[in-house]
């Protein structure tokens, strides 16, 4: 799925290795994997997108279990919360799965026509429905080992109360703001050539949109489940009007907020 990144550090020396790639670089790395993304077998391209779903919702379910039995709002508690959390997206990039929010990127090679409108679409709706798979199956599994029953039922339903308590202007925003930060964690594992450091490229940007509190909509397609499964009593249409409203924000922030930033930036302005 990075075939374009391997193969440019396999003609550079060892000591070179090392040194992170420079911005202009990584939005070329960028650019081609989403032209590679685009060109994966549909059945290729749903299970990784299940395998991400259900990664994001081992993050959820970590989240989860920190957040139990201690104040949601106290800051610390949420740093925590955020830093458990980055284990969803840490095991996306470094086991190679299909993300939704970070597929945001695509849109560099769409601008540029190495991959058409047509591609684009049917990438992130074959990834998204398999987000939606993996990150409902893992809670589904959840609510059969029993975990659900214990400390975590209380935090599983205020979670998703939390959520639906927004209105849909403040879930847009909040997912704008999210996928910024999602997709600049994405970004920044491009510069590095090491597994330590696209973990620590990872890290403090999730860490961040879990501290402030913004909204992923692959998470989500976690936590409603769960939240359902903990018997929650919030109805299918909020959850629906909530996810709807969040993905928008998220495409906005991610394919806008930082692909066409970055295109602009680095790839000659205007659309060649």
């Amino acid at each position: 799925m990075f075939s374009s990144e391997y193969s440019i550090v396999g003609y550079m020396t060892n000591e070179e290795n090392f040194d992170a790639y420079k911005p202009g670089k990584i939005a070329i790395l960028v650019e081609d994997a989403g032209v590679s993304k685009a060109q994966l077998p549909l059945f290729q391209m749903f299970v990784l997108a299940v395998l991400a779903g259900a990664f994001i919702g081992f993050g959820g379910a970590a989240y989860t279990a920190v957040m139990s039995g201690v104040d949601a709002t106290f800051g610390p508690a949420r740093l925590l919360g955020g830093l458990v959390f980055s284990l969803g997206l840490i095991l996306v990039i470094v086991g190679g799965a299909e993300l939704f929010t970070g597929n945001a990127l695509m849109v560099m090679a769409a601008v540029d026509r190495k991959i058409s409108v047509r591609q684009l679409l049917r990438s992130w709706a074959v990834v998204y429905l398999g987000n939606l798979a993996g990150a409902a199956g893992l809670a589904l599994a959840f609510g059969f080992s029993g975990i659900l029953d214990g400390p975590l039922n209380a935090t599983a339903v205020s979670i998703v109360q939390g959520k639906t308590a927004l209105d849909p202007m403040e879930a847009f925003a909040r997912g704008a703001l999210c996928n910024a930060l999602v997709c600049l964690a994405i970004w920044l594992s491009f510069a590095a050539r090491t597994v330590t450091g696209k973990v620590l490229a990872i890290l403090w940007p999730i860490t961040a949109f879990v501290l402030l509190g913004l909204e992923h909509s692959v998470a989500n397609m976690y936590f409603f489940p769960q939240g359902w499964l903990a018997g929650s009593d919030v109805t299918a249409g909020k959850a629906v009007t909530n996810l709807a409203f969040v993905t928008l924000g998220n495409v906005v922030g991610g394919a806008g907020g930082v692909a066409l930033a970055y295109r602009y930036a680095f790839l000659g302005g205007p659309s060649r």
